[in-house]
């Protein structure tokens, strides 16, 4: 049976110390936790910031994956780095000149953490094909960016299944990671399309057993 990361999202919560306190909760029981960074550009929503990141890095043994829903990320890549990021997440979208996707994914692995792309749902994998090869995560939105408790969107799964095709055809070494509207109900589907990573937000925090949900995520029970 192969390896199944749950990262798990702090979008739910609303202040930096419930932030802080759920992710010192989660340490021995996710493999990540998802910091989603908004800046109300990218999308309208407007998140915390690295500091926060730090203040989670200093208080917990969790590693960080953090996805940077941001208008030109480049320029926050340093700043994500020293607060400790595990994983750092762009999106294809974010970069005018797509170009500078590259200088992003070698800053993120000069800094030591692992390189992760992204992309919204009305993107196609033949666009962002091109840079696939060096990442070591890519990141498929199953609902619109911005917003949580979103429904999975059915479609997101041929994605993962194309994105899947590609790796093994090429063999490419990224972990494909989904993100938005995963549950108990959906989460064998993803897995089974190809999916090594689900990323869950309201499902995990809403459990009253959250050790319980994480595993149900995994396919653990």
């Amino acid at each position: 049976m192969k390896k199944v990361y749950a990262s798990i999202s702090t979008d739910p919560l609303k202040d930096s110390q419930s932030v802080i306190e759920y992710a010192k909760s989660l340490q021995e029981q996710a493999d990540f936790l998802h910091c989603d960074i908004m800046d109300g550009k990218f999308v309208e929503k407007i998140t915390y910031n690295a500091d926060l990141v730090n203040d989670i890095n200093q208080n917990s043994l969790i590693a960080l994956d953090v996805h940077l829903m941001c208008e030109e990320p480049l320029f926050l890549i340093d700043e994500y780095l020293i607060a400790g990021a595990n994983i750092i997440t762009i999106h294809y979208e974010a970069f005018k000149d797509k170009n500078k996707i590259v200088e992003a994914l070698k800053k993120i692995k000069k800094g030591g953490a692992l390189a992760g792309i992204s992309f919204r749902p009305e993107t196609k994998i033949k666009d962002i094909k091109i840079f696939l090869h060096d990442f070591d995560v890519v990141l498929v939105m199953s609902v619109v960016p911005g917003a949580s408790g979103q429904q999975f969107m059915p479609e997101s799964i041929e994605k993962i299944k194309q994105l899947a095709k590609l790796r093994d055809e090429n063999s490419f070494k990224f972990k494909i990671e989904v993100d938005g509207g995963i549950n108990a109900n959906n989460a064998k589907e993803i897995i089974d399309a190809g999916a090594d990573m689900l990323v869950s937000g309201s499902f995990v925090y809403k459990a009253e057993n959250k050790t319980n949900a994480i595993k149900q995520l995994k396919g653990e029970i």
